[in-house]
């Protein structure tokens, strides 16, 4: 007698067109950011060519080039290998803290969940910009730097995603009977919190790695981000501001990266949410 496989959430995510279509613009710019990393790009993104200055695209340069001579397709990469180093690092650290703390917040209540929720609301009351922006000017402008005020701006997120699962679930009839059966608290954490709080995580890393890459492109646009004469897409799209109306190709491909990449990363958001909900799922 055979068996129905039972679908996983994988098998639901590949279900979504909108999925599929993120997770393939998403592997594009990190498969191009491995190119950057190992040193493969066509032409160094450092190297400078006054001759060669602001060539419209063509098979040697193939996004053209800058003011200085410089490879844009290069420099390209070169900077989405960077706010991807940085969005990585950021959500990672505010992942790992946030659900830390709003696991331990919604378990424990009290006095301890109080202050996990107003210092999480203090940082809610800053614009998300101007408190990356005062962060990395007291830090300093590099990517490490970068990367901590991004992720404290993103902590309080996670530490509200987690939490609220944490809330509902624990006042749960079955978890209160294992408590009563005796349970320690970390078996209870593992086994019946954890798992209801790892969907909507999941999904929120996902929105948070797009929403760090635009937030580090800010940084850098303004001036705060990674400093020249090294790549940073942010800074790219500054520098290029005033070239915009003769030499459109050094505005437009990083503006276009940027976008290719947030665009992806929100699809792939939106196809983790749709396979990782159960109502969704029974709906489609």
């Amino acid at each position: 007698m055979k068996t129905v496989r039972e679908k996983t959430w994988i098998n639901y995510y590949f279900k979504s067109t909108s999925g599929i279509v993120g997770l393939f613009l998403v592997s594009v710019m990190i498969t191009l950011s491995i190119v950057s990393a190992f040193s493969l790009a066509p032409i160094d993104p450092l190297e400078q060519n006054p001759i060669s200055a602001l060539q419209g695209p063509n098979s040697t340069y193939w996004f053209g080039t800058d003011q200085f001579g410089r490879d844009i397709f290069s420099r390209s990469i070169d900077g989405m290998r960077r706010s991807l180093s940085v969005a990585i690092l950021s959500v990672s650290i505010a992942a790992l803290v946030g659900v830390f703390l709003g696991v331990i917040g919604g378990l424990f209540g009290g006095w301890i969940d109080n202050i996990v929720v107003r210092s999480s609301d203090v940082i809610f009351a800053f614009p998300a910009i101007l408190l990356a922006l005062a962060i990395v000017n007291s830090l300093g402008n590099s990517w490490i730097d970068t990367s901590i005020a991004i992720a404290i701006v993103y902590t309080p997120i996670f530490i509200r995603v987690a939490r609220g699962p944490v809330l509902t679930v624990k006042e749960m009839d079955y978890v209160k009977s294992v408590r009563v059966l005796g349970f320690s608290t970390p078996r209870i954490l593992i086994r019946h919190l954890m798992p209801n709080v790892f969907a909507p995580i999941v999904v929120q890393i996902a929105l948070s790695l797009s929403w760090a890459i635009l937030t580090e492109s800010g940084l850098s646009f303004l001036g705060l981000g990674t400093q020249p004469p090294d790549a940073s897409l942010g800074l790219m799209v500054s520098e290029a501001q005033p070239l915009a109306a003769f030499a459109w190709w050094a505005l437009a491909f990083p503006s276009i990266f940027i976008t290719v990449v947030v665009v992806g990363l929100n699809l792939v958001g939106d196809g983790l949410r749709d396979a990782l909900d159960p109502a969704r799922r029974s709906s489609g």
